[in-house]
């Protein structure tokens, strides 16, 4: 074969590597965005959505550490003014990030290789494919796809970071440092989780160099941190470009605004950059001491059932890729060195600074494991193609089953999770996921309001109303107007005016009580009698002790 004929053969492999990239991303984005709006919004979703909500009528955003990052906020805002607020379109922007994801396995691949054997440094095309799809179809990251936290984009934004470095420290463009900049900047607002992502990385680039030095690969640990530090810095003009491009995305997002828009001036820059790092420090370090301590077994065992439980064949890809890449014949690959101990790491960083446990937490250990994972995937079809081309028919049975396993377990995973049952036999699900469709409230209350004047929704008891005035403007806010999540969403959407009263006294005292009244469901009995004319319906509003009843007159 001629040198022209191999690299036009080269070509044609490239391209059809990258269609079929860009063939799962498509599956991706349908997968996120058919029936995004089908599940009611979580508490936390709520809290997102009725903020940004907030933000747009007032125009008025300031950075709160205990609300999270303000990534999902500012972009929320901007998708509400331009195509309204619905539960769709509130996940969509969360949900476009993470169908996108397999994009950025191509930032992985590697060049031409020789034979079957994987590139140096990077994944070969079967493994770049299948890293694609895993990040399609895996069910944690699908799950949590279709949910309006910023733990997804924090994980897609860190790998998109990653395989930039990857490219620049194998000598390609400025154009990926600037990419890896505004990746980095954009992570930075997804979440509080940052922290750990940053931590886990750390310990990642630690380990994977002392890999390299224990079984004497390469230049000496020194040496190759050097010559890393010199590619990642690059020229003096390129490296500032990249700082300002972090800068700015980084003003953007946590600038105070006012009316909408952000004032350009020294305080603007001040509170955005250092008044954001005392803000957080203050919350989310000096706060946790003070009470936000919790047990670490406890955290560690629940993140660990809850991969077990819902990611298990990516773990086991995972695992058996690491072994196989780090102990089997060859020099081991640093790129699946580093996300195997990424992913490890995170199995304790995240139950630590956590401050509640969560399935969420699961984000951040599978996204890293997909890289093994693939390397995993890749043996598997490096078997059967040599089997293949011995016309072994074992072999090629063998490796035909074990794939087709490995696919139906992922597909009974994410039909069980990402889109299985609202309840406590889904391994995904929160507690604080209400377990009623929330659609008929939303009818009902929409047709009652329309047309009255003055207060809209009333909540009766102290449950749901402070003894005192209190503002919910922003964050943070107090314990009563938390117990009436996700309904908050739900009204301000409707533009409902609401009100309270904490007891019978005030409730009669009202001559003519709002269209609709909300109350716990154990105050169903006291609230009817005061109440003619209504119709009540129950709403549980978490898995479990959070049912309120709704009053709405005929």
């Amino acid at each position: 074969m001629s040198a022209a004929e191999s690299s036009a053969g080269v070509g044609t492999r490239v391209d059809r590597v990258a269609l079929a990239v860009v063939a799962l991303t498509v599956v991706a984005l349908a997968l996120r965005l058919v029936g995004l709006g089908s599940r009611p919004f979580h508490w936390d979703e709520a809290r997102v959505g009725y903020w940004s909500l907030r933000f747009l009528d007032t125009g008025a955003f300031e950075y709160r550490p205990v609300a999270g990052g303000p990534f999902l906020y500012v972009v929320d805002r901007t998708v509400f003014a331009l195509v309204g607020a619905t539960d769709a379109t509130a996940r969509g922007v969360v949900a476009v990030v993470g169908g996108l994801a397999p994009l950025t396995a191509l930032l992985f691949r590697g060049r031409s290789t020789a034979g079957d054997a994987p590139p140096r440094y990077r994944l070969d095309d079967a493994e770049t494919v299948a890293f694609a799809g895993l990040l399609a179809v895996s069910p944690v990251l699908l799950y949590y796809g279709r949910f309006l936290r910023g733990d997804v984009p924090l994980a897609v934004f860190s790998l998109v970071v990653v395989g930039c470095a990857i490219r620049i420290l194998d000598g390609d463009g400025a154009g990926y440092r600037y990419l890896g900049a505004a990746a980095l900047g954009l992570a930075l607002a997804s979440s509080a989780f940052v922290v750990g992502t940053l931590v886990c990385l750390l310990a990642a680039a630690v380990l994977t160099v002392d890999q390299r030095r224990l079984v004497g690969e390469g230049a000496s640990a020194r040496d190759l941190l050097e010559r890393a530090a010199e590619r990642l810095r690059g020229s003096t003009r390129s490296a500032l470009g990249a700082l300002g491009i972090l800068l700015a995305v980084h003003l953007f997002f946590y600038a105070p605004r006012a009316d909408g828009s952000i004032r350009p001036s020294l305080a603007t820059v001040d509170a955005a950059v250092l008044g954001s790092l005392r803000k957080f420090y203050g919350v989310r370090v000096v706060g946790r001491r003070q009470g936000g301590e919790h047990e670490l077994l406890p955290y560690l065992s629940a993140h660990v059932e809850t991969l077990l439980a819902a990611s298990a064949v990516v773990l086991a890809l995972a695992f058996v890729g690491f072994l196989v890449d780090r102990y089997g014949r060859g020099p081991s690959r640093p790129v699946v060195a580093f996300h195997a101990y990424w992913a490890g790491v995170s199995l304790l960083v995240f139950p630590i600074i956590t401050e509640e446990s969560a399935a969420w937490l699961a984000v951040h250990t599978v996204a890293p494991a997909l890289v093994p994972a693939a390397a995993g995937v890749g043996l598997l079809v490096r078997y059967g193609s040599r089997a293949l081309d011995r016309s072994d028919a074992t072999g090629v049975a063998v490796a035909a089953l074990l794939g087709l396993a490995v696919a139906g377990q992922l597909g009974v995973a994410v039909a069980g999770t990402a889109y299985g049952p609202t309840s406590t036999e889904n391994p995904l699900v929160h507690h604080a996921q209400p377990a009623d469709d929330l659609d008929p409230f939303v009818a009902d209350v929409s047709a009652a309001i329309e047309g009255n004047e003055g207060t809209d929704v009333l909540f009766y008891g102290t449950t749901f109303v402070p003894a005192g005035e209190t503002s919910v403007d922003r964050p943070p806010v107090g314990v009563t107007w938390g117990n009436r999540l996700p309904l908050p969403w739900y009204l301000e959407r409707l533009g409902a005016e609401t009100d309270g009263v904490r007891d019978v006294d005030g409730l009669a005292a009202i001559e003519r009580p709002p269209p609709v009244v909300v109350a716990d469901a154990g105050q169903r009995s006291t609230v009817a009698s005061h109440l003619d004319g209504y119709e009540t319906s129950t709403y549980r509003l978490s898995l479990w002790n959070r049912e309120v009843v709704v009053f709405v007159r005929a």
